[in-house]
């Protein structure tokens, strides 16, 4: 094992160690990022390494990182060795398809970017009992820089086995629920793409809708979003220099080129590929644009939705907004039907954002500020005051996260799309296979 590796793996263990036995500020702030990450019905020991060493690269003490201090601790640590310290804080959780087996490591590909990495466990222990992994393998796990070239698990693995495309999709879609704040981290201009395009799906709506806040019933909300998709991918087909009345063989007939450059150059410009071929192919004139909104059954058959854009927050769909706000304007709002559990609704769903009271909190202050006081039992409670710090209790971040609007890597589209079109078949098939029954069913 090179000399480099070896001193990676006793300085992570003195990094450990030094944070777990600490006391103070230091232990206080751990304590309070084990709390928010860790869920108390969970007892992986994977999951409790993870969040551990999450919090000790990128956690906060005061101004400083528990890298920082742990530096200061160690003033005889030579500058080669506190290089390496420095560099752990581009350190990064993935979820890694193994690609290749290496006499010391593993070729991995972190399958939120598609960036490869080489990657060694820092022990011979850790490399003899990964010896059963093998290729094609999905690990969850972080890794950090030793060198320009190597990467060593910076902690233990979980093992997620080989996985189809449908598992790998479901996958890849709790990662994004689970590590919002880890998505694209060694891509940053993958996250300022993403980031880019939320900002434009929300100028698009406004300019169809007319504005950035709207109430409609659901079915026509949904057939209005459907519109949308379908003149936004017109201009992306425009834009691209492609007319879609044209088959796809009389479009490379015209531009030169052949079939592949013609569908990289549909898929740049944000159409689906798969619904752009159905156009070519003659077999149907279903036009969608990838990212695409799905609203689910509840918001498509309610009475009224209201809907909210913002070019960081996305868009919010609240079918009981109105209901909301009726709350708010009667003289008695303990009177109104269910007033309470619609109050404690908002406060405990995580699809009710900060934006949404903010939005709240600037048309009703007054009735707001004493609705709060009542069902959190805080006659002291101040809307300017208390608001921000009791969203947070409530687990509710103060910056917008990534919106699921946001267009992916061309990867996971192709990915997402395959694993759709797969469990398709499956239903299929079951059908098929159902037995036909005799005599009156």
């Amino acid at each position: 094992m090179d000399a480099i590796l070896e001193r990676a793996g006793e300085l992570k263990q003195a990094l450990t160690d030094f944070v777990l036995e600490a006391e103070g500020e230091l232990a206080v702030a751990l304590e309070a990022y084990a709390a928010k990450h860790l869920n108390r019905d969970s007892y992986d020991i994977s999951q409790r390494n993870l969040v551990i060493d999450t919090f000790i690269t990128e956690g906060q003490v005061g101004n400083q990182t528990p890298l920082d201090l742990f530096l200061e601790e160690q003033p005889d640590l030579t500058e080669g060795d506190r290089a390496l310290v420095k560099n752990w804080q581009h350190s990064f959780i993935g979820l890694f398809e193994v690609i290749q087996i290496l006499p010391d490591g593993f070729q991995l590909m972190n399958w939120l970017t598609a960036k490869h990495y080489s990657v060694k466990p820092n022990n011979s222990k850790t490399l003899k009992e990964m010896q059963g992994v093998k290729t094609g393998d999905i690990l969850l796990t972080r890794i950090a820089p030793v060198t320009d070239q190597d990467w060593m698990f910076f902690s233990p693995y979980s093992y997620k086995g080989k996985l189809g495309k449908p598992k790998l999709a479901v996958a890849i879609g709790e990662f994004k629920q689970n590590y919002k704040q880890s998505l694209y981290r060694d891509a940053p201009e993958l996250l300022e793409q993403a980031w880019e395009s939320v900002a434009q799906y929300h100028h698009e709506f406004v300019n169809f809708f007319g504005s950035d806040r709207l109430t409609l019933p659901g079915y026509q909300l949904n057939k209005k979003l459907a519109e949308l998709r379908e003149k936004m991918t017109k201009e992306r087909f425009a834009a691209a220099g492609i007319d879609e009345s044209k088959s796809l063989q009389e479009i490379v007939q015209d531009a030169g080129m052949d079939e592949a450059e013609v569908k990289a150059a549909v898929v740049e410009a944000g159409v689906d590929a798969e619904e752009a071929a159905k156009v070519w192919d003659g077999q149907g004139k279903s036009l969608m644009l990838a990212p695409k909104v799905d609203l689910p059954e509840e918001i498509r058959k309610a009475e009224q939705v209201t809907v909210f854009s913002h070019p960081r927050w996305g868009q919010m769909f609240l079918p009981t907004y109105s209901k909301f706000q009726a709350m708010l304007e009667a003289e008695d709002w303990q009177n109104q039907p269910n007033a309470e559990k619609l109050v404690r609704k908002y406060l405990e769903d995580s699809q009710i954002n900060v934006f949404i009271w903010q939005q709240l909190a600037q048309q009703y202050p007054t009735q707001l500020e004493k609705v709060l006081q009542t069902v959190l039992n805080r006659p002291d409670f101040s809307l300017n005051q208390d608001l921000e710090a009791t969203l947070q209790d409530f687990n509710k971040p103060l910056a917008p996260e990534l919106p699921e609007i946001a267009s992916v890597p061309v990867h996971l589209h192709d990915l997402f799309e395959s694993a759709v079109v797969e469990v398709n078949k499956s239903k299929s098939k079951g059908k098929n296979k159902k037995k036909v029954g005799k005599g009156f069913q």
